[in-house]
């Protein structure tokens, strides 16, 4: 006699007979086509070797040979992974940027063809200085799917958790968006954070901010980091908002994918020949770009590592011995959240040291 087990959850459909087959619901599968499940652990490592390699120039000032040894680090773990991908945002065109350049062939070949944006770190600078909130990032989607960066460096960015998913807009004002953000918690609007980067730029929007009532949480640099945490409880951020990185939001919205909330976007040109670049490029101005413009597949994958401490993870650090790292991976297809401690023999590392 068979005997015959549903189960439905938010994982997908599992049917079990005899105890002998489980079957996984067709939404969660994955062909030979497609990312493999396992893969997200496998960048995970990659993020990993990225944050150690680059620790030991934490707080020594140079950003150049921390960010060398991160890429050092990333590609050569990426070099071990089944999977074939194009570096479609990474380190600039290939003269100007030797390793993990645009257009670079990473992964050992094998396996699903995937689009690949890599920031092995982002946030040089906090590095170099020691400061919060550096990251080691890498993002996979299936290949075609990452939007183009390459017309307009910098965006025009709204993002917010899944509370207020569906209600903010960045072409509302300011101060109703905010409203929003803080009706949908359930906040007075005194207690909403919004995170954005230190720049001339931003002088107006902060005004804004604080007049509408809201607190406001200054960047130095990472707004990877920024992004995410005010997607995520308990960081105390509700919302980033403000110009930044192109790239940097498409790399978000990869995280966003699996984790809830939204990023909405605006290409911001710095300048008549960026905004010509852009129009000839087929992007149209003004126009809002949402998570799932800037990545449409639900196939992705992100992970990052951190380097120093910060509002998401925190960094690497050194007892006995051992290298302890504190990783986050997702991945969309699942809506999986995974946060990784990880601990690594200090002597293996040794070749990734100064």
């Amino acid at each position: 006699m068979h005997r015959r087990n549903d189960y439905d959850s938010v994982m997908g459909s599992f049917v079990t007979e005899d105890n002998n087959y489980a079957h996984l619901s067709p939404r969660l599968s994955v062909t030979d086509a497609e990312p493999d499940r396992n893969l997200a652990l496998e960048l995970v490592r990659a993020t990993e070797a990225a944050a150690i390699a680059s620790s030991p120039w934490v707080g020594f000032g140079d950003k150049n040979a921390a960010d060398g040894a991160a890429v050092d680090a990333m590609r050569g773990l990426l070099s071990t992974v089944n999977f074939n991908g194009v570096v479609v945002i990474g380190e600039g065109e290939k003269d100007e940027a030797p390793m993990l350049f645009n257009g670079e062939q990473v992964g050992n070949g094998s396996g699903a063809e995937c689009d690949v944006a890599v920031d092995p770190i982002d946030g040089t600078r906090l590095t170099a200085l020691g400061l919060n909130n550096a990251l080691s990032v890498l993002a996979v989607a299936d290949r075609g799917s990452m939007f183009d960066p390459s017309a307009v460096f910098y965006m025009e960015k709204l993002v917010t958790g899944p509370e207020a998913a569906d209600l903010v807009d960045l072409r509302l004002p300011v101060k109703q968006n905010l409203h929003l953000i803080a009706k949908a918690k359930g906040k007075k609007i005194s207690q909403i954070t919004v995170t954005l980067l230190d720049r001339p730029r931003h002088a107006g929007l902060i005004e804004e901010i604080r007049a509408a009532g809201a607190r406001t949480k200054l960047l130095m640099d990472g707004d990877v980091a920024g992004a995410i945490a005010a997607t995520r409880e308990g960081t105390g951020v509700d919302a980033l908002m403000g110009i930044g990185g192109t790239p940097e939001g498409i790399v978000t919205a990869c995280a966003i994918k699996a984790m809830g909330g939204v990023i909405q976007g605006r290409l911001w040109p710095t300048d008549d020949d960026e905004k010509q670049k852009a129009i000839d490029a087929g992007h149209e101005l003004g126009r809002v770009l949402t998570t799932n413009d800037l990545v449409t597949s639900d196939n992705c994958y992100f992970a990052a590592t951190g380097i120093t401490d910060g509002d998401l993870l925190r960094g690497v650090r050194y007892k006995n011995g051992r290298i302890h790292t504190q990783s986050i991976v997702t991945r969309a297809k699942s809506g999986t959240i995974r946060f990784v401690d990880g601990e690594h023999q200090q002597d293996k590392w040794e070749a990734y040291t100064r």
